[in-house]
């Protein structure tokens, strides 16, 4: 496992964490990494795209919710929520190619979700990468 993939793991874990408990990013981040352990390149990446998530999480809801056709964001479940926020804000933020953010969603789906979750969160982040390349 690539020390990235396993940045967007624990980056998606403090974001679940803040979906279900909603308070300062920066608390819940200092608490989280008093528990686990990784490099410090691992810890800088998953740091950047969970306080980069976080902050945004109102303009990547309203992103989300354009483009997960008949959902409505509070009925998608947190865990799944969470990896759409993650991969669209990777998406927004530039700096990883957009079919590795796809790629790398699916597989945190299949990790960490229900069977259905992976098709659903390609579908959706796959019509967010097309409205951004449209831009």
């Amino acid at each position: 496992m690539s020390l990235r993939h396993k940045a967007r793991e624990f980056a998606l874990q403090m974001l679940f964490q803040w979906d279900l408990s909603p308070q300062e990013p920066a608390k819940l981040e200092d608490k989280f990494w008093r528990g686990a352990r990784a490099a410090l390149n691992t810890r800088q990446f998953a740091s950047k795209l969970f306080a980069g998530a976080a902050a945004e999480a109102a303009v990547l809801d309203e992103l989300i919710a354009r483009h997960s056709e008949n959902w409505r964001i509070e009925r998608l479940s947190s865990i799944d929520r969470a990896i759409l926020r993650l991969g669209v804000y990777e998406m927004r933020d530039g700096e990883t190619p957009p079919k590795v953010v796809l790629n790398e969603a699916v597989e945190l789906a299949k990790k960490f979700s229900s069977e259905d979750a992976a098709p659903f969160i390609n579908g959706v982040l796959d019509a967010v990468r097309k409205s951004m390349k449209n831009k």
